[in-house]
């Protein structure tokens, strides 16, 4: 076999530092974005942050004479009787008397009060940021009752033993031998529940929904109207309420429509799950990316100012390098200028493809902007990939954790992707505007003859969307709507 050189050309893809730096700052959210904005900026001294800048120098621009009015004497007359009043303060005798204090001739200087102290409203606990669980609610509460320590211990377990949704998970039993006291008894973990359950708020620690719904209005003021009924109907004939079951009610309790409907109206307004009354989640924050406004009868895609940092290169550093020398120190400074230079490329770039991709969605979805959700076109990534020439992938790390602020609420990117259903006609419709019909019908039905899923399906075939009754229930379930026999109200 002879061997030869043979010369070829070709092109391949390569992951380089600079292209997965730029990959890595386009996947990130407005809020990710900025930490790494400030932690390169704290870590590369060729950057720096033209805000700084250019606010000393419009200072200095407004009042060109603040330098020299420290330096010079000012011509004011409120300035000279201020300092006529400076001058004539006595000066510092070379020996003070024994029992002479500081104050005697100075005038002293009084600091501000310290916040949260004595006379002061500041509240240091208000400006948590992180809010209370459940338990710590609870414990707070008890810190204030005053209870004996066994009883305080049986407290502290009933406390560790509710759930999220406010409901007690253990038994009497269960709590009795976890204590694990011997001169605790059943009738001492009942009557300690039972303060427990007077806690706020209303309804917490109940063992079950009818117990739950029962604590709530014992609580309600005794002239409250319909009371009685109302506990009468969840004490004794709560399967019925559950069951909805209308007449059964009326006739056991001997009561008319107006009666039962006032009834349901008081019961529906407590709270089946107070646990979640309580916030045990984190606050959290989003930033736009990008600003969308109708102006002149068309749509405008602006990015927020907020995530575009103003950075640029130092320029008093980059004076410093010199091209022949190799020293440490210049191909110190050589290096954090080239990387300098591939960060703010790589944040341009970045800016760019948001505002390309958002244009596009804006573009696509301009039904949705007009006139809302069920105006929704059917939109896949690939649709945004091919009509911007662009990978698929780039698209799907645009629209991840990006937010858009436009007149119908703050929306993520993903929000206007949605698969599509055909239609009679030939045509398609998109998943989010089925949503939103069924939403709008079931909104609409009659409460005491709610619309099951095969009618939404049929109301929707007479639309020209073809959706099976399972399709439906897919959609309802996504949106947390309950079937119809859960949907049923009395009245």
């Amino acid at each position: 076999m002879k061997q030869t050189l043979q010369l070829r050309l070709g092109q391949h893809l390569t992951m380089t530092p600079q292209l997965q730096q730029a990959i890595r700052l386009l996947q990130l959210s407005a809020l990710d974005l900025n930490q790494e904005i400030q932690e390169a900026l704290d870590t590369n001294p060729m950057l720096e942050a033209e805000e700084e800048f250019e606010q000393t120098a419009t200072e200095r621009k407004e009042n060109p004479s603040s330098e020299s009015a420290q330096q010079t004497p000012a011509d004011g007359n409120d300035i000279n009787n201020e300092r006529e009043v400076k001058t004539d303060s006595p000066e510092m005798p070379e020996d003070l008397p024994v029992d002479t204090e500081w104050s005697d001739v100075y005038d002293s200087y009084s600091p501000p009060a310290p916040a949260g102290g004595e006379g002061s409203d500041t509240d240091f606990l208000s400006q948590r940021s992180k809010s209370d669980s459940l338990q710590d609610h609870l414990l707070w509460q008890l810190n204030l009752t005053r209870l004996c320590p066994s009883d305080q211990a049986i407290a502290l377990t009933i406390i560790d033993s509710i759930s999220p949704d406010g409901y007690l998970q253990a038994s009497i039993e269960e709590i009795h031998s976890t204590v694990d006291l011997e001169e605790v008894t059943l009738e001492d973990v009942e009557a300690v529940l039972h303060r427990v359950q007077a806690f706020d708020p209303p309804g917490i620690a109940a063992r079950g929904p009818q117990e739950c719904l029962l604590i709530q209005l014992d609580q309600l003021p005794p002239e409250t109207a319909y009371l009685e009924q109302a506990i009468q109907l969840c004490s004794t004939h709560f399967k019925l309420l559950a069951a909805q079951d209308q007449a059964q009610i009326k006739r056991k309790m001997k009561i008319d429509d107006h009666e039962l409907s006032a009834i349901n109206q008081l019961i529906r307004s407590l709270h089946p799950r107070p646990g979640t009354l309580i916030a045990d989640t984190e606050p959290e924050y989003v930033i736009p990316e990008v600003f969308v406004t109708k102006r002149n009868n068309s749509w405008h895609v602006e990015l927020n100012p907020e995530t575009m940092p103003r950075l640029r290169v130092n320029a008093e550093y980059a004076k410093l390098i010199r091209r022949a020398d190799q020293s440490d120190d210049n191909t110190f400074l050589k290096n954090h200028l080239q990387e300098a230079r591939w960060f703010l490329k790589s944040l341009l770039s970045r800016n760019e493809t948001i505002l390309r991709v958002a244009s596009k969605i804006v573009e696509y979805q301009q039904a949705f902007f007009e006139h809302g959700e069920e105006a929704m076109k059917p939109l896949v990534l690939r649709d945004i990939a091919e009509a911007l020439e662009m990978h698929e992938s780039t698209i799907s790390r645009v629209t991840t954790q990006k937010y858009m602020h436009t007149p119908r609420g703050t929306l993520e990117f993903k929000y206007f992707f949605s698969s599509h259903v055909s239609t009679s006609v030939g045509g398609e419709c998109s998943a989010t505007a089925i949503r939103a019909i069924i939403k709008k019908l079931v909104a609409a039905e009659t409460p005491n003859k709610p619309l099951s899923d095969n009618k939404i399906a049929t109301i929707l075939s007479e639309q020209g969307i073809n959706v099976a009754r399972r399709t439906v229930a897919k959609y309802r379930e996504s949106m947390g709507i309950p079937p119809s026999n859960e949907r049923k109200r009395l009245v």
